[in-house]
């Protein structure tokens, strides 16, 4: 009863927020709504920006907080899983791809409603801020500011693009926030959201572009040359707004995919020039102005916090597998009391190797069926991955490594378990997300009384060696009971026509010893994260509005009598992002500290936690044919695997052949496979097939 009464208030209060960005460009809003709003806000103590933190700020982290309240209640729901058919149904009919090729990607039907939608608004915004300016203009009052009727209309429409772009700018920070309780409200990861956040920069950055572009030809033509250089006291400054467009188009520039995929770094680093284009964009346009785009940027504030704090913590690496297929396994030590569901990820960092850099990986480990331990898969790829997989496979190997790791992000729930039939279909290290899954469905099928779904695990690798991945969909342990599984693995080795018998290494096991400072891998809010969250993100808003307060009213408002004309704005902006990030620091540093003196004597006691080390390395099942088996779960699995040499699947006569009333299609691997995948279970010619996109990261 009360989840659906929150629900129903951040419905409620949603709507609001579309409302009032619907709105905003019309004659209603600004000379009725909102100076009545202002004028019932304006008070000694916040100013202008009063008004504008109650529209547009204060509404959104309402809903993150309330939110981190609905998902602290919903996190523990034992029926997760278990949907009516009905409901299977709607869920399905909205992740249908609809667009399958195309610059946008794949594109299910729910996302390209919201992207029309939101393509809607921005022109409907558009229009009438230019319909409502151009009805002003004409010789005379051009002629007043010493421009044709051309410039002023060409300066108002530049004006336009900017308020239409600041719209983009709203939201682009939403889905980069990877802790954030509105992408779990969504049901969406922060790896999936990567899109959204590319499409809006995209936007964003076009709409800005135009809006520099136009009033630098308006100024061309008139001679006005030295407004290029104008910093005003307490008006717009345009050469804030120069350096922000230019941090802004560097960071465009740099996710040219051609220079993203060849030289990563450059567009990582640059990436964060993100810092000076906010900054320099408050000092632009002012702090009273910024209260439109503040909500996302704040929530990913907190969220930067929070995973700073986490990552100075040092992690307790147990031990690796080192694969013949250029692949190691890491396994960590974990606080049993952390939870995350199948396709989650973490960033780990290995100082050794470099001190910034930071990549996140797939967890390949199940937190239900190994409560004490997270496992990574690391395929050698790139320079980071191949200095790893060197340092682990020399024979001098080190005996001790330092890691630190951010995490884990994943989605609220998943929805696998709804379908009879769940088909898996990768490419290489694509197997990555459905070694999670798979483990997952082993645990349920032994713990719960209510049917899984048979599983059909279809894996295209380039040689014999990377078969070994295989090996990762069961635990290290090897006691896990399968026998209720019903998994069948159809594998395709396409650049071999038969097994490659002379490379015979063995998989290679090595355990580290741990170093006092090591820590398990632990939720950095507790067990309780979701609740904190929301107590940091109000708490943390309620000190910021103090401190604006005392600002504005005992210092401000003395100078500038509540005009917002007199005191610099760059000041006061500067005031502003201080009193933001003390706000943030002071509640999320002090809730971290709380919730690690709390849980400190269980972590040290999973600290000291002694783990027994096996004496020799285990081979793997499926590359070496003299390997024993020793186990029963091992002999199951070998059993269920079917190897095809010098051939590719058939994923057509596969999806087709599958039968069951709802047959989940979860792909993950080259872009080729997973629009192939995509138009055969979109291409109408099988109703029970629901195509669902696997991000993954390795």
């Amino acid at each position: 009863m009360v989840k659906s009464e929150i629900r129903m208030v951040l419905l409620l209060v949603f709507m609001g927020i579309i409302m009032i960005f619907v709105m905003m460009p019309t004659t209603t809003f600004k000379k009725v709504w909102f100076p009545s709003i202002k004028a019932k806000t304006q008070s000694t103590y916040f100013g202008s920006a009063g008004a504008r933190l109650l529209i547009y700020t204060f509404p959104m982290l309402f809903i993150a907080a309330l939110g981190c309240v609905y998902l602290h209640l919903t996190k523990n729901n034992e029926d997760i899983y278990k949907k009516s058919d009905k409901e299977n149904n709607r869920i399905s009919i909205w992740k249908t791809p609809v667009l399958v090729k195309g610059p946008l990607g794949i594109v299910t039907g729910t996302e390209l409603a919201f992207f029309i939608m939101f393509i809607a608004l921005l022109v409907w915004s558009f229009a009438s801020y230019l319909v409502m300016s151009f009805e002003t203009i004409n010789k005379k009052t051009a002629a007043k500011l010493g421009l044709t009727v051309w410039q002023d209309k060409l300066e108002s429409a530049g004006l336009r693009f900017g308020l239409v772009g600041n719209i983009g700018l709203s939201f682009l920070f939403f889905p980069v926030a990877r802790g954030s309780s509105m992408l779990a409200l969504l049901g969406l990861t922060s790896e999936a959201s990567i899109k959204y956040h590319i499409w809006l920069g995209h936007i964003a950055m076009v709409l800005f572009t135009a809006h520099g572009l136009c009033y630098a030809i308006v100024w061309g033509n008139t001679g006005h040359l030295h407004a290029f250089i104008s910093w005003r006291k307490a008006d717009i400054s345009v050469v804030a707004g120069e350096v922000a467009l230019i941090c802004g188009l560097a960071m465009w520039v740099t996710v040219i995919p051609r220079i993203r995929r060849n030289m990563f770094e450059v567009f990582f680093y640059t990436h964060h020039l993100y810092i000076g284009f906010v900054a320099f964009f408050v000092f632009h346009v002012g702090f009273a102005y910024t209260c439109i785009m503040l909500p996302g940027f704040y929530l990913f504030m907190v969220d930067r916090y929070l995973r700073f704090l986490q990552s100075r913590r040092q992690i307790r690496l147990l031990s690796s597998r080192v694969l013949p297929c250029d692949t190691v396994e890491l396994n960590f030590l974990k606080d049993p009391a952390l939870r995350y569901i199948s396709t989650s990820i973490v960033f780990i960092n290995i100082p050794s190797i470099s001190k910034i850099q930071w990549h996140p990986f797939t967890i390949t480990s199940n937190s239900n069926l190994e409560p004490e331990k997270l496992s990574l898969m690391i395929k050698k790829e790139g320079s980071w991955s191949q200095k790893l997989h060197q340092i682990l496979s020399t024979a001098s190997s080190v005996d001790h490594l330092d890691v630190c790791i951010e995490g884990p992000y994943g989605p609220a729930s998943t929805h696998f378990m709804r379908h009879d039939t769940l088909v898996m279909v990768c490419g290489g290290s694509g197997i990555t997300p459905f070694i999670s899954i798979t483990r997952e469905i082993i645990f349920r099928s032994t713990t719960s009384n209510s049917k899984t779904p048979r599983i059909l695990l279809v894996c295209a690798f380039k040689h014999t060696t990377d078969l070994t991945m295989l090996d990762l969909l069961l635990p290290i342990s090897g006691t896990t009971d399968i026998s209720r599984v019903q998994l069948q693995i159809e594998a395709y080795v396409t650049r071999e026509k038969q097994p490659n018998v002379e490379n015979k290494n063995q998989v290679r096991s090595i355990w580290f010893k741990p170093n006092a400072t090591d820590m398990p891998i632990t939720a950095t809010l507790g067990p309780n994260s979701w609740l904190w969250l929301g107590a940091i993100i109000s708490s943390s808003f309620v000190i910021f509005l103090i401190l604006l307060g005392i600002l504005t009213r005992f210092y401000i408002n003395p100078i500038d009598h509540n005009t917002n004309d007199i005191y610099p704005w760059a000041y006061k902006s500067l005031f502003c992002m201080f009193f933001i990030c003390v706000s943030i620091v002071i509640t999320s540093t002090a809730v971290v500290l709380w919730n690690k003196n709390q849980n400190g004597k269980g972590l040290k006691q999973i600290q000291n936690t002694e783990t027994n080390t096996p004496m020799n390395s285990p081979g793997s099942l499926f590359h070496n044919g003299d390997t024993e088996l020793e186990s029963l779960p091992s002999q199951s699995l070998v059993q269920a695997t079917n190897i095809h040499f010098g051939a590719r699947p058939n994923l057509k006569k596969i999806l087709f052949d599958c039968e069951g009333s709802s047959v989940g299609v979860l792909v993950c691997g080259p872009k080729k496979m997973r629009h192939e995948v995509a138009t055969i279970c979109t291409a109408g010619l099988a109703d029970n097939l629901h195509f669902e996109s696997i991000s993954f990261s390795w």
